[in-house]
């Protein structure tokens, strides 16, 4: 059973600050709850090491798809499997909306609940908000 996943956030922040934030994978464990670490292997590739209930996981990762200022596509290539897509869309000079997209294959009981119950969408909205948070204070800055 493969499982997705999207959700869309505004902003207060143009999107050269949430692109600057997010295109820095190494800032990811900084608003995305269940990443303890990101390590570049390369311009393409990088290992994540999630902290899970029940479960760390370590995968490797690589971008699929890059278009700066729009959109970051990565996709799995060792590990589990999952893809993702963010894109960031210009509202107006101060504001933007960010939408992120994510299809995986929950694995075990565990990510079969979450799956299950949109426990995986709350987490999903609580990283964003915390993205949202640190992109608004860069904007203030």
């Amino acid at each position: 059973m493969s499982a997705s996943l999207v959700e869309t956030l505004d902003i207060k922040a143009p999107v050269s600050v949430a692109w600057a934030l997010w295109s820095n994978v190494t800032k990811w464990p900084e608003f995305l709850s269940h990443v303890r670490s990101v390590r570049k292997v390369d311009d393409r590739r990088f290992t994540w090491e999630l902290k899970l209930p029940g479960a760390d996981k370590e995968f490797v990762a690589e971008l699929t798809e890059v278009v700066p200022g729009e959109r970051i596509a990565w996709r799995t290539v060792d590990g589990v499997d999952h893809a993702g897509v963010v894109t960031f869309h210009h509202l107006s000079e101060t504001t933007s909306r960010v939408t992120l997209q994510i299809e995986y294959d929950p694995q075990g009981f565990v990510e079969h609940l979450g799956a299950l119950t949109n426990l995986d969408s709350a987490l999903a909205n609580y990283d964003l908000g915390e993205f949202q948070k640190l992109a608004e204070t860069a904007a203030a800055a």
